[in-house]
Order: C-alpha cells, then sequence, then structure tokens
C-alpha cells in the first residue's frame, strides 16, 4: 500500500478520540473558536485538490519522523496526566508530522505543509494568552473608537477599555476588541487567498491584512454602538442588536478583504510594463 501512513488512522483515532471529542464540542459552544469547525474539512478539501501532484511524490521513508513520533506521544501523555487540553491538541499535529515523514519522507511532507500548518488554526488558544491578546485589541479598539466618534460629533472619552459618552459609559468587552472577528478573519484569509490567488505573496499579505481589517471593523462596532446608544436607545448596546451589529461588522470585514484583494490586482493590471526594443529591427527597403 503506498500511503502506510493509513494503516495508523484506527490507532490514532484511539488515542485522541476522547481529546477530539472535547475539541468538537468547544468548536460548537464557544463562538472564540468556532471558525475551527472548518479548519479540518479546508485542509482535506486541499489534500484532495493536490492529489495528482502527491501522487507523483515517490516515497521515501525516514527515520528523522521517529523523534517526531515519540516527541508528540510523550506531549498527550504529560496533557492527560496533567488534565490539560491544549498539549493533547498539540501532539496530534506532532505525531502526524512525525508519521508522514516516517513512512512517505520528507518531500511528501513539504509538499503536505501548507494544510498540515493549517490545522493549527482549529486549536484554540489557551485562555492565558488568549487575555493577553485581548487587552491590547480592547484598547486600540476603544482608542480608534473615540476618536471617530469625535469625528462624527459624539463628545467621547477613553479611560482604559471605556468609553465615556454623554449619556452613559461603554464598556468594550472583548468581543468588541475583535479578538472573535480576528481569529474567525484570519482563518477566512487564508482559505480565501488559497482558492483565489496564486501568488504566495498576496496570499500571505492578505492573511496579514485580517490584523488590520479586524481591528478597524471592531472600532467601527464600538462607534456604531456608540451612535445608537446615545441617540437612540441605551439599551441597543445589548442584546439582539449587539449581536446582530456583530455579524453585520464581521461582513464588512470580508468586504474589506475582499475589497484589498481586487486593489491589488488592479494595481498589478495598471502598473506600467517596460518598453522592450526588438533586438534586430529591419529597415525599410529604399529605392534608389
Amino acid at each position: 500500500m503506498r500511503y502506510r501512513i493509513l494503516w495508523t488512522l484506527p490507532l490514532i483515532a484511539w488515542l485522541y478520540a476522547g481529546s477530539f471529542a472535547r475539541l468538537f464540542a468547544q468548536w460548537i459552544h464557544d463562538p472564540n473558536f468556532s471558525h475551527g469547525i472548518f479548519v479540518p474539512a479546508f485542509a482535506l478539501f486541499v489534500l484532495w485538490r493536490e492529489r495528482k501532484k502527491l501522487r507523483a511524490i515517490e516515497p521515501a521513508p525516514s527515520w528523522a519522523g521517529l523523534p517526531l513520533v515519540m516527541l508528540g506521544l510523550l506531549a498527550l501523555f504529560l496533557g492527560v496526566r496533567g488534565v490539560d487540553l491544549f498539549l493533547p491538541r498539540v501532539s496530534l499535529l506532532i505525531v502526524l508530522a512525525g508519521l508522514i515523514i516516517l513512512f512517505q519522507g520528507l518531500p511528501f511532507f513539504r509538499a503536505v505543509l501548507f494544510p498540515w500548518a493549517f490545522l493549527i488554526l482549529m486549536i484554540p488558544i489557551p485562555s492565558i494568552i488568549l487575555q493577553y491578546l485581548t487587552h491590547p485589541l480592547q484598547l486600540l479598539a476603544s482608542q480608534f473608537a473615540t476618536g471617530l466618534l469625535g469625528i462624527v460629533g459624539v463628545p467621547a472619552m477613553r479611560q482604559g477599555n471605556v468609553v465615556v459618552l454623554p449619556s452613559t459609559l461603554l464598556y468594550v468587552t472583548e468581543v468588541d476588541s475583535g479578538i472573535r472577528s480576528l481569529l474567525s478573519l484570519v482563518t477566512l484569509a487564508i482559505m480565501y487567498g488559497y482558492l483565489m490567488e496564486k501568488r504566495n505573496w498576496v496570499r500571505v499579505l492578505l492573511a496579514c491584512s485580517a490584523v488590520p481589517i479586524a481591528v478597524v471593523a471592531s472600532s467601527l462596532r464600538i462607534v456604531g454602538t456608540g451612535l445608537m446608544v446615545q441617540y437612540w436607545d441605551p439599551g441597543t448596546g445589548e442584546g439582539f442588536f449587539h449581536v446582530f451589529q456583530g455579524w453585520l461588522i464581521f461582513l464588512l470585514s470580508m468586504i474589506m478583504l475582499f475589497v484589498l484583494h481586487r486593489l491589488i490586482i488592479f494595481i498589478g493590471k495598471t502598473r506600467p510594463k517596460s518598453e522592450v526594443t526588438p533586438l534586430h529591427q529591419t529597415e525599410p527597403s529604399r529605392n534608389s
């Protein structure tokens, strides 16, 4: 059998059944990581799309994958013993990498590096790191929103992650900070870049642009909430309108990503091309 790694799938399923069940439950119930459910499906789609190229790679099994397998199993053991969720999930990727190298070789692993690395996005970030990322995003979003509110005529002052309005206080929560839309937007930007663009540098640019786009979008969400609270009803800052506004702003983020891509394509088409002078020019014959 060509893909001998398939022999190990039942064993992997047995070892990681509990971890994957908890991971799936977190995708379903935690809005911060609901995008994770699409990550394995997209990785499998990439493998299917590249199947002809992968079949053309001659297997070159290497014992270099064995240390990775042992390291991954050690991480699984430590995670289970320490009742940790993050280590077993990371260990799955390490074990997969080791098995691919062990049975198929480094050339094959390099060929599947993108879908393998993309699987990292399915793993929820630990709470301590999530909080570390959330706080500066809260401050940045609230600062930018305060400036925008002043531009549209609403007096506003920022105190930490609180935007002080004439009528009320607007607390910039983790939802408003953009961390939820950022994680989802990065994932979708990578998927969009793979499907719609062939140039790797543009794919990287689109993925990186998700960060400023998410910050701008979350700031616009805060501004929209501030305007509704100030001029309509303070209760609109919570409940249905707050959730609907989140979906609307995320849609705006996707539109901004699409517009950025079209702008890159437009600039590439309108860039002046250097004129090429023919090496040999045939002068018209003159009649004597």
